[in-house]
């Protein structure tokens, strides 16, 4: 079978998935096309992977869409129906498919949201997209009916051939498509990594120009696209494009101020490559690749240059603030901001740790990290990028020996559960005193003996109590 052949066998099963809208809107003498993400992997033989969902096109407006879908669905959602959108999970097959009235659009003057023009002809809706690739126009109608001369898939702009050739390319001038949407230039940069495609250099040149009009769009979106791009397979080749054009000065000033100049006398690396090559080194879990991406950013603003060299004392802990604050503008969730915050400002914690791992040691780092010590574990493993091999051998062995002494520990004793012996109503109860200062200072003490000497009995944490209570009185 040809490589057309496959692809048309792809397009056919697509539309397959699709039949119970195709009828519906043939049968009421609409048009009814698939666009965009799912007829772009369809032709590249990527299979539907989580979250798989069929964006549709149409002739129909939002009142005929909604007549039309709702037997078919399970439910129907019409947020978007201002901008001609109409979304729904199929009865037949769960999937969630969202269809839109043939549209134009553009923001005006300082608006964060488009206005919206309706449009009768496939090529005006498919020439305001954002990339060729996504311009594509599946025929859901036509495709398992088509003879030889009626024409399924529309590629008015060359998009096919543009990812058989890796190029990430416009429909039009990307000046007026950036304008429309201006998060589209930072779709561009996920699209580059997520499918390895060079950007062509008008787009970049639109989007350093443009880089400003950003501003228009929500936190919330920045974000949502941010993350997306950061759990592809290589994000680095797109955040380093919205460094390259001022997109990030935007949202994330703190990336660029990164690009530390060399000292001629103290050299040291550029600590921006070496964030993105953390970046691509950790697993693509978002809170993972969130911390790899803030870890160094306190080292602008600690950055010394002493007689032992450039140093960046306590760059985690104002690191660590750094993260809290911008992840609070871009509109994280807070148990995501607590999260990304503890692993920036504990990434150091294994360095400090250099003579080996005594119990006390390894019971200390796994309370600190607590759950997120395996995402410590995988970000501190990634932060050494040096092309010195014994350096890297050494600290390699390192964190084996820690991960061995951890598992260890953890045949011998509960190490989710370290807290004190005594919680703070059997320290009262014990002493006989009420609520105080002197509660939380018993409980630091046995937490303490945890850390030192790991579990001991009631009995054991009442006699050092007691005596710890007696010291302290005189």
């Amino acid at each position: 079978m040809t490589s057309f052949e496959l692809v048309h066998e792809r397009l056919i099963e697509l539309a397959r998935l699709s039949s119970p809208l195709a009828r519906a809107f043939a049968d009421a003498g609409f048009s009814l096309y698939a666009v965009g993400g799912s007829v772009r992997d369809a032709v590249l033989g990527m299979a539907p992977g989580d979250g798989f969902e069929i964006d549709y096109t149409t002739n129909a407006r939002p009142d005929d869409i909604v007549r039309l879908m709702k037997p078919l669905c399970t439910s129907l959602w019409e947020q978007g129906r201002a901008y001609g959108t109409i979304g729904g999970f199929l009865r037949a097959t769960g999937i969630k498919v969202e269809i839109t009235t043939f549209r134009s659009e553009a923001y005006v003057d300082h608006s964060r949201k488009p206005s919206v023009e309706w449009g009768d002809s496939l090529e005006t809706d498919v020439s305001r997209r954002d990339f060729t690739m996504n311009a594509l126009a599946l025929d859901v109608i036509a495709i398992e009916s088509a003879t030889p001369d009626v024409q399924t898939l529309f590629d008015f702009h060359h998009g096919y051939a543009d990812l058989h050739q890796g190029v990430l390319r416009t429909p039009t001038d990307p000046e007026i498509l950036f304008s429309d949407d201006p998060l589209r230039m930072m779709r561009a940069a996920r699209f580059a990594s997520r499918l390895a495609l060079s950007i062509d250099p008008s787009i970049e040149r639109a989007a350093t120009k443009m880089a400003e009009k950003l501003t228009k769009v929500s936190a919330e979106r920045i974000r949502n696209e941010l993350d997306l791009l950061l759990v592809t397979d290589q994000p680095s080749a797109g955040l380093d494009f919205i460094v390259r054009t001022g997109l990030a000065d935007t949202f994330f000033p703190e990336l660029a101020k990164l690009q530390l100049e060399q000292d001629p006398i103290h050299q040291h690396k550029d600590v921006l490559k070496h964030t993105w090559a953390v970046v691509d080194k950790t697993s693509p879990r978002l809170v993972l690749r969130l911390a790899a991406l803030f870890h160094d950013i306190g080292k602008p603003n600690t950055r010394a240059i002493t007689q032992e060299g450039v140093t960046f004392r306590f760059h985690e802990v104002v690191g660590a603030k750094m993260t809290r604050k911008r992840m609070v503008a871009l509109k994280y969730p807070q148990e995501m901001v607590d999260d990304v915050s503890m692993l920036v400002e504990l990434h150091l914690r294994f360095h400090t740790y250099k003579m080996g791992w005594s119990d006390k040691a390894v019971r200390r780092y796994v309370r600190d990290a607590g759950h997120l010590l395996d995402e410590l574990n995988e970000l501190t493993r990634c932060d050494c990028t040096t092309r010195n091999v014994r350096k890297a051998a050494v600290l390699a062995s390192r964190m084996d020996e820690l991960e061995i002494r951890i598992a260890e520990l953890r045949e011998q004793e509960d190490l989710s559960r370290l807290r004190p012996a005594l919680d703070g109503v059997a320290v009262m109860e014990f002493l006989k005193i009420g609520p105080s200062r002197a509660v939380g200072e018993a409980l630091d003490l046995l937490m303490e003996i945890r850390l030192d000497e790991g579990e001991i009995s009631t009995q054991e944490a009442q006699v050092r109590l007691r005596e710890w209570w007696e010291e302290r009185a005189h």
